[in-house]
């Protein structure tokens, strides 16, 4: 099962010695040259190696021990100093204590040989899947240090000057590198030593690494800017990937996708749903955070994505015997937060899976010894379906070593022996053909070495068009999605036009002071149709065109509004509502209670012009003035009947107290 976490897109150097020793003189060392897909191998110097870094700029330089590129604990430090900004060393047999590259590429099924270029091969390789510990001697924070370039002596000019035009020089310089830490967003303190005329010095602690901070060293008349970055008090070992547990994952198919990680003892660790991300995606997620020993769903048959799922790992499946009931599912994750129902059938998921092998996960680790990955043994279990003994023998078997040589006493030789002595003679006469041969040899060797080279910088060419065909087809789709974007903005911008249009028109209605139209206005008024009674017709017509105090509303339909609705309209307050068809008692009650005049539409000529309308300003008057009439004669009719109500209550109580007060 793959453990790499991300499609390899820069280069890795895997280093092995090939002769010699980096404390003596002239080693030589393997390398392997290995961009995910392709290896190059070669044999070069120390120093040759060194430049090939600088030049390429690996992001992995791997090896099975950092001592075989440096002499000692100074020497390591130097040798990663000097490596470029982005480019780590990697030491694929772990921390201080390094296993035999032999296990660890047995363990990560990498292919292994004892051949220096076959360990280098094997250390690119581990690297590559993120397998290995990065050594590290210096801290993520880098010092950044603007100073003066020069002395403050006598230029030539006065003292004074002199110095007060570099430290001005420093100081702006410094707030130049604060204007760039500050875009980058990064963090920093600053502490500066102020001098006459600017600074002395300005001093940055970023917290980042160097190919991270947008300022680069360099020395220019006045100024001088060194980036360093932080050095730790020794040798540290920091894994060059989050360590991953061996996990249960249950999965929630569909257009929203849920996952979630179990782990071996039923703790859930994440939960994660997703609307956007595919199956790629998916599986990255579950990479970075755990190895899969089971793959489980919440239905049966196991859905296909699951399944594709499944198979990337070679982890084992786990459905239930039918599909989980919503209530059971409830139950199982009682304990735990989700944010939507699919989360809670991925965790309902795991958990049960869980539940299935609780019992045959805690008799592996009563088996599995101290010292032996109780994870890996439970996935060659579970997911290889091996025996605990045969898991335990294959993770426990120690490398062959070197048969030991071994000394013979002389003794007397036999009548072959005697023969071959014979034939030593004949060899020595072949000796002048073979010095021939291997002039041959030589040339050829020559004319190799030059094919190799072509063939490498041919290889170099094809990585370097593969990358720009990548970073091509990711600038169209990101072309595309732009102009998507463009095409929306336009027919929005469209839409919005059209409303202005609108706005316009209505707005030219309402003015006088425009020469153009006052000639043409004259009696005229604006009116603004609603096409229902209804709440959304007045919003919609409040967001075409504005429904606005003392305008005059035409509903076209006005029929069904009730108590609610009426107020609605009510809160706009307009001059008077032209209705068409009649209006319920209940709105037409809400509409009187707040003085809003209603009349039928009949009475008044209206002119509509698009989606707006006219009427004349007398004959709306007219409608007002009508309704004030009715309005009076309404309220009069009110307290007529209140009237006649209090005297009929009030002759009832006399005619009670009557019958009371009677023997």
């Amino acid at each position: 099962m793959s453990e790499r976490t991300s499609a390899l897109d820069a280069l890795v150097f895997g280093v092995d010695v090939q002769s010699g020793d980096v404390r003596g003189d002239a080693p030589s060392y393997a390398l392997v040259v290995y961009d995910g897909e392709q290896l190059e191998r070669d044999v070069v110097t120390h120093r040759k190696l060194l430049r090939r870094i600088e030049r390429e700029k690996p992001a992995l330089v791997a090896t099975d021990n950092m001592y075989e590129l440096a002499a000692d604990k100074d020497a390591l430090v130097h040798f990663l100093r000097e490596l470029p900004d982005g480019t780590r060393l990697v030491q694929v047999t772990g921390d201080e204590r390094p296993e035999p590259l032999s296990r660890v590429a047995s363990r990560h099924g990498v292919p292994y040989g004892k051949d220096p270029m076959q360990e280098a091969e094997a250390a690119a390789r581990l690297a590559a899947t993120n397998v290995g510990q990065e050594v590290s001697a210096f801290t993520d924070t880098t010092r950044v240090k603007v100073a003066r370039g020069r002395s403050t002596g006598k230029g030539g000019w006065s003292e004074d000057r002199y110095t007060r035009r570099i430290h001005g020089s420093v100081k702006e310089a410094a707030r130049d590198v604060e204007s760039s830490l500050d875009g980058a967003n990064l963090d920093y303190e600053r502490e500066v030593t102020e001098k006459y005329g600017g600074y002395a010095n300005a001093v940055f602690e970023v917290e980042a690494r160097p190919e991270d901070i947008p300022v680069s060293a360099r020395r220019s008349g006045d100024v001088r800017i060194e980036v360093e970055r932080l050095q730790r008090d020794g040798i540290e070992f920091e894994p060059l990937a989050k360590r991953r547990d061996h996990v249960l994952v249950g999965i929630d198919p569909g257009t929203t996708t849920a996952v979630a990680l179990v782990d071996l003892d039923g703790t859930l660790l994440d939960v994660w749903s997703t609307r956007t991300a595919d199956t790629a995606e998916v599986i990255e997620w579950i990479i970075s955070r755990g190895r899969p020993v089971v793959v489980a769903a919440d239905v049966t048959p196991m859905p296909e994505t699951v399944e594709k799922i499944r198979r990337s790992f070679d982890a084992a499946g786990w459905t239930p015997e039918r599909d989980l009931p919503v209530d059971e599912k409830q139950h199982r994750t009682r304990d735990h937060d989700y944010d939507n129902d699919h989360q809670r059938d991925a965790m309902a998921a795991a958990l049960y899976a869980f539940d299935r092998h609780e019992d045959q996960f805690r008799r592996i680790a009563r088996k599995v010894p101290a010292g032996v990955s109780r994870g890996e043994v439970t996935a060659r279990v579970v997911a290889g379906e091996e025996s605990v003994e045969a898991a335990l023998a294959d993770l426990t078997e120690e490398p062959d070593e070197e048969d030991e040589e071994t000394e013979h006493a002389p003794r007397e030789l036999t009548d072959e022996e005697k023969r071959i002595r014979q034939l030593e003679s004949q060899v020595d006469r072949l000796q002048s053909h073979v010095e021939d041969l291997r002039e041959t040899v030589s040339e050829k060797d020559d004319r190799i070495a030059e094919l190799e080279d072509e063939l490498t910088e041919a290889r170099r060419e094809e990585r370097r068009d593969a990358r720009e065909r990548r970073q091509v087809s990711r600038l169209e789709r990101e072309t595309d999605r732009l102009e998507r974007e463009v095409d929306e903005r336009d027919e929005r911008i469209a839409e919005l036009e059209d409303k202005l249009a609108r706005l316009k028109q209505l707005w030219k209605l309402d003015h006088s002071n425009f020469t153009d139209v006052a000639a043409q206005k004259k009696d005229l008024v604006p009116v603004k149709p609603v096409d229902k009674f209804t709440k959304d017709a007045i919003r919609r017509a409040h967001d075409d065109y504005g429904l606005a105090e003392d305008d005059v509303v035409y509903l076209r339909d006005a029929s069904g509004a009730g108590r609610s609705t009426a107020e609605r309209l009510a809160e706009v307050n307009p001059r008077v509502v032209l209705k068409e068809g009649g209006i319920s008692d209940v709105a037409d009650d809400v509409l009187f209670e707040h003085e809003i005049p209603v009349g039928p539409a009949d009475d008044v000529t209206l002119q509509e012009v698009d989606e707006l309308a006219v009427a004349r300003e007398s004959e709306v008057e007219a409608v007002v003035d009508d309704w004030h009439d009715r309005a009076e004669q309404r309220r009069l009719e009110r307290k007529s009947d209140q009237l006649d109500r209090l005297i009929s209550e009030h002759r009832a109580e006399r005619r009670h107290d009557s019958r009371s007060s009677s023997p």
